[in-house]
Formats: structure tokens, sequence, C-alpha cells
């Protein structure tokens, strides 16, 4: 007898009225009864998936999936991805012929956001409506049990058959998708997906998925080799210089000509030369001199890095007198406070790997570092959304924060793992704070 694959939603082809009045049944009994134990009816797959849905706070009925991405933020966002090199292989593997044989294929990054959807127009039209649409955020933690999300949380291809899904909206379509790997690192980097009707969870659909993820894996190994060493291809330089300061110590500055790391005070400097640039203004050396240093320090300093930063960089980027930025310097600090003024607060989390020039303590950099974090930290918990809160609460700058820990509280649900995780540093924080307030 040939073992049957779990990961393959209808393994004779088609479903019966026998398995998906079984499948709704034991979704029912879930969702009004937490404690439900596995129901035999549903594939084990199918209820860990179920159950991590409920521990996330999912509503079966609920809101649809966020749409994180639009515009310009979702194209400059999609070129910029690996997986936009080989968009051509998976176009002529599965979108060619997705209209005749009725499916929709999307592609998304690893964090479970649409980067492209396409195929079948009129398919496309019906799933917009449960915000099945680029940008939108299909992982797991957003929009519960279905394919491209499942296979990013397992990283492992896998099929989902319409009552197999946690969200009800979503229950009468099905879906297969397999995860893509970076050749060189073996980072996720996103997932494949194909959807329509009951015939996409089929074994055969989960091959061709399967195997235009590899074929999608094989393209990037050869567009490596093409580059020295065989790593992952630069992005190409769209002309503007471009500063990383967020999660470093210090800067890292990229322009036409290749990229810099900078000292830490050069780092200082060029972000404080930025910030006064956003405010279309210069800065003097005693000004710089107050915003770099803690304490009393002579202008006649500053000028000397200053003009050390100049010979490093070049005086077509730093001018004098006043000392300012001559041409246009997008960072990542930059990227993030767009995002967050356009409200896609997801995207704007996975663009921050942590504060700012952390080690500098420069008063200056320190406002803005303190700017940055505060505002992405409101307008996390301005979401309520427990996904979003879970991510921010990995970051460094929380770890000590009892007033976001306690917002958890208000918002992860009852009996889950995360709140009671949150409730535990919450306990831990409290104890530390009257243990300080005993030894004042």
């Amino acid at each position: 007898m040939t073992a049957t694959n779990p990961w393959v939603a209808l393994p004779d082809g088609g479903p019966t009225p026998v398995l998906t009045r079984g499948l709704r049944a034991a979704h029912e009994a879930l969702v009004t009864r937490a404690g439900t134990r596995p129901d035999a009816r549903v594939r084990p797959v199918v209820w860990d998936s179920w159950r991590r849905s409920l521990g996330s706070g999912i509503d079966p009925d609920g809101a649809l999936p966020p749409v994180d991405l639009l515009d310009d933020d979702l194209v400059s966002y999609r070129t910029a991805h690996p997986l936009a090199a080989v968009m051509p292989v998976i176009r002529r593997l599965l979108v060619a012929d997705a209209e005749a044989d009725q499916m929709i294929v999307a592609v998304t990054d690893a964090a479970g956001r649409m980067l492209w959807v396409e195929g079948d127009t009129r398919l496309r039209d019906r799933a917009a409506g449960m915000h099945f649409v680029e940008g939108a955020s299909w992982h797991e933690d957003v929009a519960g049990t279905n394919a491209p999300g499942t296979a990013l949380a397992l990283d492992h291809a896998v099929q989902i058959y319409g009552s197999e899904h946690f969200r009800r909206p979503v229950q009468p379509w099905s879906c297969s998708a397999a995860p893509v790997h970076d050749p060189v690192t073996g980072a996720l980097l996103g997932a494949i997906d194909v959807t329509g009707g009951d015939h996409v969870a089929g074994p055969h659909v989960l091959t061709l998925v399967r195997a235009t993820a590899a074929a999608a894996e094989s393209e990037l190994r050869w567009l490596y080799r093409d580059q020295a060493g065989g790593r992952r291809p630069a992005v190409e330089h769209s002309g503007a210089p471009v500063l990383e300061v967020l999660g470093r110590d210090r800067a890292r500055l990229t322009t036409a000509g290749g990229q810099l790391e900078l000292s830490l005070r050069h780092s200082e400097l060029v972000v404080l030369l930025a910030e006064a640039a956003a405010a279309g203004e210069g800065r003097t050396a005693e000004q710089l001199a107050a915003e770099c240093h803690p304490g009393d320090a002579a202008p006649v300093t500053v000028r000397a890095e200053l003009s050390r930063l100049r010979r490093l960089v070049g005086n077509e980027l730093v001018g004098s007198r006043p000392y300012r930025l001559l041409a246009p310097l997008r960072s990542d600090a930059d990227d993030v406070r767009h995002l967050l003024g356009r409200g896609a607060v997801g995207a704007a989390l996975d663009r921050y790997p942590g504060a700012l020039l952390p080690r500098s303590e420069a008063p200056g950099v320190r406002a803005a570092r303190a700017g940055l974090s505060g505002a992405l930290r409101q307008a996390v918990l301005a979401t309520g959304r427990a996904e979003l809160l879970v991510r921010y609460g990995q970051l460094p700058e929380a770890a000590e924060d009892l007033p976001f820990w306690q917002a958890c509280l208000t918002v992860l649900p009852a009996g889950s793992a995360r709140r009671t995780a949150a409730a535990a540093r919450v306990q831990r924080l409290r104890l530390r704070s009257r243990r300080g307030v005993s030894a004042r």
C-alpha cells in the first residue's frame, strides 16, 4: 500500500461531500470550543495550522488581510526583490497556461506579502474581493490557514483544499504553494502559489508548483554564478546615494562608485546632515558640534572631521558654508518614515532591523533614533494587529518596555502561547521595577 502524502489535499484528485461536511464540522467545533482535540477528518498539517491561526487571534469571519504595500512602494519593493529576476521563469512555467487552466499565480516575499498576482483575469477580479491582491499580506499569522502562508510558516510545499482554509471567506478556493530559497545562503525568499478551484488541490498541481520553485532556485543559482564569488547580484544602483544606519553601529554609504563603511563619527555627521536636509536646512560647525558631541566641543574639531568626511565621500555630496548635503541621499530611516506616513506599518517593520546607530551618544542622533523608534512603536500599537506586536516585541528596544507588553496582553488571544509569554514578561518587568523602587 502506498502511503498518502500528508502535504497533498486531494490525493484522489477530487473532493467528496462527506469530506467537505467533515471539514466544516471539525472547523466549527474548533473555533467554538478552542480545547477540541485533533479530529481524524482533518489532516494533521491543517489541524496544526488551524490551531496556530486560532492562537494568533484570527477571526474566521473577520477583517480581510491587510494591504501593506501600494503604488510606488510596491513597485520599488518588488523591483529590488531577488525573485524579480526569476519572474520570466515563473511566467513561462505557470502563468502562460494559467488562464486556460483557470488558475491564479501569486508570488510572495518571505513575510507572505503578495508581490505578483497574475493569471486568469476573471478569477483575479473575484479574488480581489478577499484582498488576494498585490501588496496584501497572506502570511498564516495574518490570514489564517492558506497555502502560501502555511508553506512559509512550515517552509514546505503544501496544498489547502477549500474547507481546509481557516477563514470562511477563503473556503470557496483551493491553493498549492511551495517556498523558494536563496541558493547560496538557504534563506527563505518567498513562495510560489497557484489558486483556483478544487482541481488546484490535486497532486499534479503540487508537483508542478514544486518544480517551478526548483526551477526558480536553479535560475537564481546561475544568475549568482555570473557575479564575482558566486554572491547575490547587487541591486542595480539608481543614481542617488543610499545610507544604511538602522541596526548598524556604523553607517554604510552606497554610491555609484561602490560601498563605503563610515566611522562612527562620520556616520553621526552624515545622519545629522541628512536630518537637516529633510527640513531643507544646513548646519554651521557650531550647530554640529552641539548635536554631535555630548559635552562641549570646539567647532574647529568638527570642521576637521567634516574636512576628512568630504575627502572621503566627495565634495559633490557634502558642501560647506553652511555644511549641507548637495545631492539627494536616500536612507533606510527615511524609507521607514515614508512607509509609516503611508500607513504601511507591516512594511515599515520589515524595513526596520533595529535602532538608528544604536551605539551613538551624539545628542542629535539620539533624538533622531528616539523619534523614529517612537513613531514605529506608536504605529504598531495603533494597528492592534497581534502579528505586528509580536514582531515588534522581538526588537531589542522592546525588551524592557513594560507599557508595550501590557498593551500586548489586551490584543493577544487568551490561552495562546504568545500571550502567556507576554504575561510572563510583564510579570518580570513589574517585579524588577518594584525591586528598583525598594532599592532607592
